[in-house]
């Protein structure tokens, strides 16, 4: 690991908060079982992958909040030694969103120590990337910016909604997907003042681009900057995206897809391409082939799922899209 630049080596110490409270909705029923934060992608738990790109970075005073099955997060992370970090938690009861989740967090940031920095780093917890967090730092205290924001040309404007940057420099709006006209992607890498957040009460719901935001781009024009890049994006917010990602990294990390702990794999079960979490049974003759099976399955002999996310049914009513299949809860992952 190099020596860190001027951007993150100056004399306070510099945080991040990695958001990891938010209920997954979109990657259901994968989180019913975990917190979108703790799935295994090829292996390897979603959050212990961003400690460790952070780490990698130079930034290793961490906070994590958490609200959907805590557990799952804590267990994997426990204080973030073995990855070189000191983690701890911030806990939210209700699930306070993205400007509510940094405000309950704000103590733990900046507050108590007359080195810790005012500002700080807030890292999406369900994306994957390789943003350059020196060049952003930098790029924020050039600009007297109150946040920065990183920013990629939008892959696809048909299902991410946009960031508007008339002047490649300065964020004037935000748009819905399917939006006409160029808008730029957020990757879930952002540099933040505390003051953007300090004045919002504690253990409020708020969110930061549908409200916090646009309400300090009207007050003051030049408050949202952008940082535009060409770093790279892996999305893991449904399970056709986690799937994807998933196999991508197998391809380039060798294949842990069905590395989960526990469990037993029948020897005449074909696993093809398949995420298998911990605790899983596969048994005789079962077929998996692009699926993803949560924690605890149990994959009845003879069994056939393909493009299948897969937990545990339990007492759980089925939503739309979803179906009990036995003793299991199916849906079918999308193209």
């Amino acid at each position: 690991m190099s020596p860190p630049s001027a951007g993150l080596r100056r004399d306070k110490q510099v945080s991040a908060l990695v958001l990891a409270a938010g209920l997954g909705t979109r990657l259901r029923p994968l989180t019913y079982v975990r917190a979108k934060a703790a799935v295994p992608v090829n292996g390897e738990p979603l959050v212990r992958r961003v400690i460790r790109w952070l780490v990698s970075e130079h930034v290793t005073d961490l906070v994590v909040n958490l609200h959907h099955h805590p557990a799952s997060v804590t267990a994997r992370v426990g204080d973030g030694s073995d990855l070189g970090a000191r983690v701890r938690y911030s806990w939210e009861q209700p699930v306070l969103g993205s400007a509510g989740g940094p405000r309950r967090a704000l103590p733990l940031l900046v507050d108590g120590a007359p080195r810790r920095s005012d500002t700080f780093f807030i890292i999406n917890g369900d994306t994957l990337t390789d943003v350059n967090l020196e060049a952003i730092m930098d790029a924020h205290r050039r600009s007297g910016a109150l946040v920065t924001m990183a920013l990629i040309p939008n892959p696809r404007p048909d299902k991410y909604g946009g960031v508007l940057v008339p002047d490649g420099r300065w964020v004037t709006g935000f748009s819905r997907a399917g939006a006409p006209g160029p808008s730029w992607h957020f990757i879930g890498v952002q540099v933040a003042e505390s003051k953007v957040f300090a004045g919002l009460d504690d253990g409020v719901p708020a969110e930061s681009v549908t409200g916090v935001y646009p309400r300090l781009m009207a007050a003051r024009p030049r408050s949202v900057a952008a940082f535009t890049c060409d770093a790279s994006f892996r999305d893991i917010g449904t399970p056709s995206d986690y799937l994807r990602t998933s196999v991508e990294l197998a391809g380039v990390e060798g294949d842990r897809l069905a590395a989960g702990a526990g469990g037993t794999r029948h020897r005449s079960a074909r696993i093809e391409r398949t995420a298998v979490w911990d605790d899983v049974v596969v048994g005789r003759d079962a077929e998996l082939v692009d699926c993803v099976v949560g924690d605890g399955a149990r994959i009845p002999d003879g069994a056939r799922y393909c493009r299948s996310a897969i937990v545990p049914a339990g007492t759980r009513a089925p939503a739309p899209g979803e179906r009990v299949d036995g003793p299991l809860l199916v849906a079918e992952i999308e193209e």
